[in-house]
């Protein structure tokens, strides 16, 4: 898990998931507010290999995934 802290100053958790069809994504998830978890999904064939992947990232190539990302559907 990583820290990110958007243009606004808002604080995310940053954690790698799995869609229920396997798809792996790229979660951004607020630690204050009511704003919903945004999501992007990533290029990768296991969560592990996402988990490398985002423990390498730059905070430039994690705020531009970020600034792609999606708020999560809830249903």
């Amino acid at each position: 898990m990583r820290v990110y802290k958007d243009n606004d100053g808002k604080s995310w958790d940053v954690v790698v998931g799995r869609e229920s069809w396997g798809t792996i994504v790229l979660l951004f998830v607020p630690r204050e507010g009511s704003e919903p978890p945004r999501q992007n999904l990533m290029n990768v064939r296991s969560p592990e290999e996402g988990t490398r992947e985002l423990m390498g990232m730059s905070e430039e190539v994690l705020g531009d995934l970020f600034q792609g990302s999606t708020a999560k559907p809830t249903a």
